[in-house]
């Protein structure tokens, strides 16, 4: 099957390096330690500096890169203003460490500030707690619950400085760069409020992780607010885009190749994440079952701890999905919530 997605560039600039990708628009690719091993940025022509989006995990490696670039990649201009498209480490990891370089504000929106400021603040003790009750809960046994809640408040480990308080833009707002409008859409259910920004006048879409070439953006619930359904705002994030801009949308992703087809990738996305609805919906129809049961049917490789935090709030999203719109029924039995259909 081909894909029937295209590809205008068949690799990353090196580390430290800028590529022009479209007018006034550069790509920096750094690194990232996990399995998911790097991260796009984007440089924006603005005046005598630039306009930065996304900016790298927070690590003294990352840091030495942009020393680099502060002369190679940016020429010795300066960072007029960074936009974080959402809270996620390698994307808000260097704002408050670049903020402080250049002097330079940092926008967000509000709903990102607000769980970036939130997840910051907890305590070990607190994080600790609602795993075990939250996971707990969903079946999660005591050996890998124990592995979970001695975790602790990693957020806060790996993003040990925050930016200073963010100006605050919203669904609609225009940011202009070097006279360009790039509008501001909304991108859900990956984050609660993320940031992707349109230049209609050449079609080009910094989506962030809200569209990515090769994989989806991995969809969680939290402990915080464990009735959300982040299926059905993906989903219906991602049809917007689509709806809104052209088939031949150039599109700036924060991990993978930039690439055209849009529209494609926005149904391949949704066809996804409806097939694992119908997967779930099919092994709850066996037996009640709960979030942590439902694992081996939606993910085909051993987890370890790390990656069980995650498979674990995208089944629970899966399962909260199909509560949502009736397809199963959810029950409690000695402390566990089971889920039939």
């Amino acid at each position: 099957m081909t894909d029937p997605l295209w590809y205008p560039f068949d690799q990353a600039p090196e580390p430290g390096q800028r590529r022009e990708v479209a007018p006034g628009v550069h790509w920096l690719n750094f690194p990232l330690p996990f399995a998911l091993d790097h991260i796009n940025l984007w440089l924006l022509e603005d005046g005598d500096g630039w306009t930065l989006v996304d900016t790298g995990f927070s690590s003294r490696h990352t840091q030495e890169i942009w020393r680099t670039a502060f002369q190679d990649a940016l020429g010795g201009r300066p960072i007029h203003r960074i936009i974080v498209t959402h809270y996620h480490p390698d994307h808000i990891g260097q704002a408050g460490w670049l903020a402080r370089q250049f002097q330079a504000p940092v926008w967000m929106t509000r709903g990102e500030w607000a769980l970036t400021t939130q997840l910051h603040a907890a305590s070990d003790q607190e994080i600790g707690d609602n795993f075990r009750a939250f996971f707990g809960r969903h079946g999660v046994p005591g050996d890998d619950l124990d592995a979970l809640a001695g975790r602790g408040n990693t957020f806060r480990k790996i993003l040990p400085e925050l930016p200073p308080q963010p100006e605050t833009l919203a669904a609609g707002d225009a940011v202009t760069v070097n006279g360009d409008t790039w509008r501001v859409h909304i991108g859900r259910g990956h984050a609660p409020e993320h940031i992707c920004l349109y230049r209609e006048r050449d079609k080009v879409l910094i989506s962030g992780d809200q569209v990515l070439p090769k994989i989806s953006s991995n969809l969680t619930v939290r402990a915080l607010d464990p009735e959300d359904d982040p299926v059905t705002a993906f989903t219906d994030s991602l049809r917007a885009l689509r709806d809104a801009m052209d088939e031949d949308t150039l599109v700036l992703p924060a991990h993978g190749l930039p690439f055209h087809g849009l529209h494609a990738r926005v149904d391949d996305l949704c066809d996804h994440h409806r097939e694992q609805l119908d997967a779930a919906e099919d092994a709850c129809r066996q037996q009640p079952i709960t979030a942590h049961d439902l694992l081996p049917v939606l993910f085909k490789r051993k987890l370890d701890s790390h990656q069980l935090m995650f498979a674990m709030g995208e089944s629970i999203a899966h399962l909260n999905c199909l509560l949502a719109t009736g397809r199963v029924s959810r029950q409690e039995r000695d402390g566990r919530l089971y889920f039939s259909a």
